[in-house]
């Protein structure tokens, strides 16, 4: 059986579709902060936005060790 390879030239392009979308769900939940009174509501979507921010800074780090690595043509 043939062990198919990592096909990893799209990497980039899903990181950064991925941080697209999760700086769009930080917004949304800004948004939702601004509007509710319900302070429980509040804390749970600052909380949500902290791990968010935490993992943005994670995909930041991996799509610039992605572009690096597809610069260099993925050599092993």
């Amino acid at each position: 059986m043939k062990r198919n390879r990592d096909d990893r030239r799209d990497n980039v392009d899903r990181i950064q579709k991925n941080i697209n979308h999760t700086i769009g769900n930080i917004e949304a939940a800004e948004e939702l902060i601004q509007e509710t009174d319900d302070p429980k509501i509040r804390k749970d979507l600052k909380e949500k936005n902290s791990r968010r921010m935490d993992a943005l800074n994670g995909m930041k780090e991996e799509i610039k060790d992605e572009a690096w690595d597809k610069k260099q043509g993925y050599q092993d």
